[in-house]
């Protein structure tokens, strides 16, 4: 395995720590006879384990050997793999390199371990090259890196030739990406001593679609308009979904996530607190063959909190224009975002009349940079009774009448914060748990 991995050039910029370095490593000193057997054990033993908790944490089967490899092509952002990102297979001279790499990973891919583990009295390597997984609910894997990854493994064991090879990995960097940003959905913001990259991946993402918000109708209409032309390179606006608590903001923009998610786009959650951070958020995607958008949930800003500031310059106003392939969607329960108070458009005297104007238009200048608001308010009575039905339909242990259900739902809302979606969905969940119990 050492003589394979010391002729990789293009994905020569693997991390050298990484289970595939280590083991050759470990496969070098089991072919020069330089080892003691405990001590070689358990080094394998070791990245067995990491291998275990890398196939964990992606919900990988079958044979994880394969499975990891493929994450590694998958996951290893270099010239070759971001160009074909972009344009997939592609002339040049370059390919003559890549394919070298790529019949190296085949002969990895088919490399045999059974010499390792007769000597040193092992066998793990059978097991991971046969594994049967335990069944994991989706939210403890990361299902959409899994998905991929494993149909990408599945294709490698089945070509034959270099070039089959090299179709099916530029086919899936065209298709899918490479690295973090193409294999998942959606980020946060993460400052790491000595790393260049501020996102991390969220794994557990959910699978909501804008179906499963009940009326609203126009306001999907408007977000979807405005989201497809973003994604098909149109010119669109960055979004204000403002109003009431609880009728479903922020539901409708993670939903947009998932409806587009494989048309190319990504979504970033950005707090109050990284605003700082934005401009090396901004800068790490810019380039990248995919569209982004920034979503700021609960948005709002009291007296005394200056961090819309860096905001504003980001939508507009810096020297740097924010790319085409970024927009920013922000939810609110303000219209206007910043808190304003009555002090700010007292006029006691003509002095400092010009002031409190201007202290007034900063403040509402920020909501104004969204060229597209939305509202969001309370549904009436008759709305919320039709959320409550058309909830109750999707769960069989529910079992009251429509006059038993609206009776109960209209008790539930007295209590717990009246008439919005959220309300339904928490009477729901509480009747499916009452049933189930």
């Amino acid at each position: 395995m050492y003589r394979l991995t010391s002729k990789l050039i293009v994905y020569r910029s693997i991390d050298k720590q990484s289970i595939l370095y280590r083991l050759a490593d470990i496969c070098h000193e089991f072919d020069q006879g330089h080892y003691e057997k405990e001590d070689l054990r358990g080094r394998i033993l070791d990245e067995i384990n990491r291998l275990l908790e890398l196939s964990t944490k992606y919900g990988f089967n079958h044979n994880l050997w394969h499975n990891y490899l493929a994450y590694l092509l998958a996951s290893t952002e270099v010239p070759f793999s971001l160009v074909s990102e972009k344009v997939g297979a592609n002339e040049g001279s370059v390919n003559l390199f890549a394919k070298n790499d790529l019949h190296i990973f085949k002969e990895l891919f088919d490399y045999d371990f059974s010499r390792l583990e007769e000597a040193l009295d092992l066998n793990c390597f059978t097991i991971i090259e046969h594994y049967d997984a335990l069944t994991k609910k989706e939210r403890i894997f990361n299902k959409s890196v899994s998905e991929k990854v494993i149909a990408l493994s599945t294709q490698i064991e089945q070509t034959t030739t270099d070039d089959e090879l090299y179709h099916v990995l530029t086919t899936f960097y065209k298709d899918y990406g490479v690295g973090k940003l193409g294999l998942n959905k959606a980020f946060r913001v993460r400052i790491k001593e000595g790393s260049s990259s501020v996102l991390e991946p969220i794994t557990a993402t959910g699978t909501m679609v804008l179906d499963d918000l009940v009326g609203y109708e126009i306001q999907k209409k408007k977000l979807v308009e405005n989201t497809e032309a973003f994604i098909e390179g149109r010119l669109a606006n960055n979004v204000l979904l403002y109003g009431d608590a609880g009728t479903g903001k922020s539901t409708s923009v993670k939903a947009i996530m998932n409806e587009y998610y494989d048309r190319g786009l990504r979504m970033i959650e950005v707090y109050k607190q990284d605003f700082v951070h934005l401009s090396k958020v901004i800068n790490e995607i810019k380039n990248r063959n995919y569209r982004f958008i920034i979503f700021m949930d609960d948005l709002s800003f009291d007296e005394g909190e200056y961090e819309y500031k860096y905001l504003k310059a980001v939508i507009e106003g810096g020297l740097e224009t924010k790319p085409d392939n970024v927009l920013i969607y922000a939810t609110s329960n303000r219209r206007h975002l910043v808190r304003e108070s009555w002090n700010d458009r007292n006029q006691e005297s003509e002095d400092d009349d010009l002031h409190r104007n201007d202290t007034v238009q900063e403040k509402l200048s920020l909501a104004a940079r969204f060229g597209c608001s939305i509202g969001y308010f309370k549904p009436n009575k008759k709305e919320y009774n039709n959320i409550v039905k058309t909830l109750a339909q999707k769960y069989p242990e529910i079992t009251l009448n429509e006059k038993e259900l609206e009776l109960e739902a209209n008790k539930w809302e007295i209590a717990h914060g009246g008439f919005s979606g959220r309300t339904a969905q928490q009477f729901i969940n509480y009747l499916v748990g009452k049933n189930g119990e």
